[in-house]
């Protein structure tokens, strides 16, 4: 090794310039500088062409002037699943359930008895639980678990009282506001929420219907308006004590009041948009 020449950087280490900018080397005398950047300070050393320099930074930043690469024989192991994901998994699966009956109204829960029906860990299942009880399912019974909500059909019709009150002004507003591809653009939605009363899936219809109606008010633009008659609609779609499950055909009655609405939009019948609204948040035609 050549006196005064400097040591290569480590290979687990690759230099990233410091913002504001950088400054050629010093330390060698101009002129000199070696093979590969390196300054030597030997006479006789190729010269860099005219306006080359090698720039590095003046100040390294201790936060960003060293990444590490690992080396290429070191295999990266995969990436764990995100605790959220497993917690969003059983939240739909703890819906489910509850739609289902197979969580019954009164009865309490203890979260680690969850976690093993469901083959994880407590942690996911109490954080579940809590936005579960955020949307008015379940109830924090201290030191045993949660208790499912008893909704009675009175609770059921005051929430689609609220509902009618938040949703069926600002979708006559938006009718006379919005031009038919609008709500052409809402089909899809529609549709799946058919496919999902087709097969009798009573979550999967829950969650397409809210798809369909949060983006009814999406198009208000109005946020708050978003979030709270999501809010409300939310607690529509639990179960009422004592009450059987939606059959199938319930579900696609309920799912095809949203193509009927679409087309009554398209066609600007102002009139027939307000009933197909109203009948459709009705308790008495709800899917519970």
């Amino acid at each position: 090794m050549e006196q005064g020449r400097a040591e290569p950087a480590p290979r687990l280490r690759a230099q990233v310039p410091a913002q504001g900018g950088s400054q050629p080397v010093r330390g060698g005398h101009a002129g000199h500088d070696g093979p590969g950047g390196r300054s030597g300070g030997h006479a006789g050393a190729a010269a860099p062409p005219d306006g080359a320099y090698e720039h590095r930074p003046a100040v390294p930043d201790p936060a960003t002037a060293f990444v590490p690469v690992p080396p290429r024989d070191i295999a990266v192991p995969p990436r764990q699943p995100q605790r959220h994901s497993v917690r969003g998994q059983v939240l739909a699966a703890l819906r489910e359930a509850l739609m289902s009956g197979e969580l019954v109204p009164g009865e309490v829960y203890s979260a680690p008895a969850l976690a093993a029906r469901y083959g994880v860990s407590a942690t996911p299942v109490r954080e579940a639980m809590q936005i579960l009880a955020g949307e008015g399912a379940v109830e924090v019974a201290p030191n045993r678990g949660f208790r499912v909500a008893e909704r009675t059909h009175r609770d059921l019709a005051e929430l689609a009282e609220v509902r009618a009150m938040l949703e069926v002004p600002a979708l006559l507003r938006l009718a006379r506001a919005l031009p038919a591809e609008r709500w052409e653009e809402l089909r899809p939605l529609a549709a799946a929420g058919v496919a999902a009363a087709a097969h009798g899936d009573r979550a999967g219809y829950a969650e397409a219907d809210r798809a369909f109606h949060h983006a009814l008010m999406a198009l208000t633009g109005n946020r708050r308006l978003v979030q709270v008659a999501g809010d409300v609609h939310r607690r529509t779609q639990w179960p009422v004590t004592g009450g059987s499950a939606a059959r199938t055909a319930e579900l696609l009655a309920a799912a095809s009041e949203h193509t009927a609405l679409l087309d009554a939009l398209m066609a600007r019948e102002y009139a027939i948009v307000e009933r197909i609204a109203r009948d459709h948040l009705s308790p008495a035609r709800r899917p519970h």
